[in-house]
């Protein structure tokens, strides 16, 4: 119920102060929103002016640079297609019509085109993925209902090669793996970007210093090169994917490397898959499993244990082991492969054990170390350490921490059994050997000089004293072998090695083998490091020196031909025969 008046002043006298007080509360407003479009017009307006420059600017369309291989071949570059649109709130023509222009020019058929025309749709996907000739004859037909969307696309000339070193590159997602990934910021990289203004609907807002130009032409970014060499790849992919038809098996791997810098000169690894149809490809293919998955190395870890001994000065060059042919440690035995030829080898020197790649005799060299000493080796070649690979995905390996070894695990190691790593970090650890004992951080970029220095880590790990009697170790075990590396013109210092593969997960080992060589040569003066490692294979001799031996010969042949690398074998030539 409303208040009542005494008098129809008294009811005019209320009513009176009430608009008054509205009025000021109007005014008061008023005077703030004043004040405020001051502050924005007046005392701000190099603020605003710069949000409204920010928000209808835009960027020129920025394509990828090339990537391309140690002699300039091109990997991988960008291509850029146009999808084709109808726009029917624009049509200047009769679907028909559009159809008999547009049919020829885009090679489709006329009555579909004309089907597709009269859609009762705001905007029509006529085409896509079309090259810029054909873009170009778009343009020229000048028809206001056509417009044209450019989008990039990556490209692989080579195709499967050298995929898990490439990647892949998706520019509607921005996913990418590889050097694609890992060189992003490079490829994508602009000497000066051009800016300039669009309205809301995408139309380029031209001012007095805009160039008409620069906002239409694609900027490209900077192109990298690589230390693969087309050639050595290709000769590695054909020999790995040769044996591993020949011998069944699962997967391998092929590294070319140069100890000397780091540079990774080949670098195959199977299952493949091609770059330009990634999408298709299974995890299995996509992943670099050889710097993803860790395993027990074997016999080729027997270098490094060699190596420790001697640089712990445990052992010397001319050192002897009894070798017992088999070995009782914590009710562990451990027994040479040989066993049942050669019972009791007794007194080996270092050649024979390499050679005959004795398990007795390098689980007791590793004994003779102490178990901090033998591990702290190991991580100085890198062992349980990422090698800092320019390459995405790479693991650490597992070595447990020296604190925890029993015995038999010490005894273990010093054959290649109770560690396990991933095969760029066994290739980096035995490439130490080969570069007067400096490990060098493998890499597939070539690095201007200013970022060698922290892109490429070089590790003092062994006196070069102790690398040249390794050297001189395995070049003789080879020398004097039948081995398939014994090459005619080369030294070839090597060690082969085959692991049973432990239980996924569990304890225990499989029937399954992994059988593997490393090396490098001349053995003089090392230029090449080469690994096979060829994971389970299940079809005639299955070792080391008859799985990839031969590989490791087929590629160090062809790899020194490409190279043209000097023998460093003295030939004798025999006396001619007299009648």
């Amino acid at each position: 119920m409303g208040r009542s008046y005494h008098s129809e002043k008294e009811k005019f006298k209320e009513f009176d102060k009430k608009l008054i007080l509205w009025q000021c509360l109007c005014i008061f407003v008023c005077f703030v929103i004043i004040v405020y479009l001051f502050l924005i017009m007046v005392v701000d307006i190099k603020n605003y002016r710069n949000q409204a420059k920010r928000q209808r600017s835009a960027k020129s369309f920025v394509m990828r640079g090339a990537i391309l291989d140690r002699n300039g071949i091109k990997l991988a570059s960008d291509k850029t297609s146009f999808d084709v649109y109808a726009h029917t709130e624009y049509y200047d023509h009769t679907p028909n019509e559009l159809a008999a222009i547009l049919a020829p020019v885009l090679d489709l058929n006329k009555g579909k085109l004309a089907k597709e025309l009269a859609q009762d749709q705001k905007i029509i996907v006529l085409k896509k993925d079309v090259p810029r000739v054909t873009a170009k004859k778009i343009r020229e037909l000048g028809l206001r209902e056509i417009s044209l969307g450019k989008k990039n696309e990556r490209v692989y000339p080579q195709g499967t090669m050298a995929a898990h070193i490439l990647g892949y590159y998706n520019p509607d997602a921005d996913v990418a793996a590889g050097v694609e990934l890992t060189a992003k910021d490079i490829l994508e990289e602009v000497e000066q970007n051009v800016n300039f203004e669009k309205t809301p609907d995408g139309d380029i807002i031209y001012e007095v210093s805009t160039d008409p130009a620069a906002t239409t032409a694609p900027l490209r970014g900077k192109s990298i090169t690589l230390t693969i060499d087309s050639a050595i790849q290709h000769v590695c992919e054909v020999e790995l994917a040769k044996v591993l038809k020949e011998k069944g098996a699962i997967r391998g791997t092929v590294i070319v490397m140069n100890p000397k810098n780091g540079e990774i000169l080949g670098y195959a690894v199977q299952p493949s898959y091609n770059p330009n149809n990634y999408k298709k490809a299974t995890l299995t293919q996509l992943t670099n499993w050889t710097l993803s998955d860790v395993f027990e190395p074997g016999s080729t870890f027997k270098v490094l244990t060699i190596a420790s001994a001697l640089e712990t000065g445990r052992i010397k060059e001319n050192s002897k082991i009894i070798d017992s042919g088999k070995l009782e440690v914590d009710k562990w035995t451990i027994k040479n492969y040989d066993y049942d030829v050669h019972p009791f080898p007794g007194a080996i020197d270092l050649y024979y054990l390499f050679e005959h790649s004795s398990n007795v005799g390098s689980a007791k060299v590793a004994l003779m170390m102490t178990k901090q000493e033998h591990y702290n080796m190991l991580k100085r070649f890198g062992i349980g350490e990422r090698t800092g690979i320019d390459l995405p995905g790479e693991s650490r390996g597992l070595i447990t921490d020296y604190k925890d070894w029993y015995k038999s695990t010490h005894a273990s190691i010093g054959y290649g059994y109770g560690v396990s790593v991933t095969a760029i970090q066994l290739a980096s650890a035995i490439s130490t050997i080969a570069n007067n004992g400096v490990r060098v951080t493998p890499h597939v970029i070539q690095y201007p000089p200013e970022l060698l220095p922290e892109k490429v880590k070089q590790v003092q790990v062994l006196s070069p004293q102790t690398a040249h009697s390794v050297t001189k170790l395995l070049a003789g075990s080879i020398g004097r072998s039948k081995s398939p590396v014994n090459l005619e013109d080369y030294t070839v210092a090597a060690k082969t090695g085959t692991a049973r593969k432990s239980v996924s997960g569990g304890k225990g080992y499989t029937s399954k083998l992994v059988t593997s060589i490393i090396g490098f040569f001349p053995a003089t003066n090392p230029e090449v490091l080469i690994y096979v490692v060829i994971d389970s294979p299940s079809k005639g001799a299955l070792w080391g020196s008859t799985v990839a031996a031969p590989v490791f010969r087929e590629v160090a042949l062809q790899t020194a031909r490409i190279m043209n690398i000097v023998p460093d074998k003295v030939k004798v030539n025999k006396p001619a025969k007299l009648d």
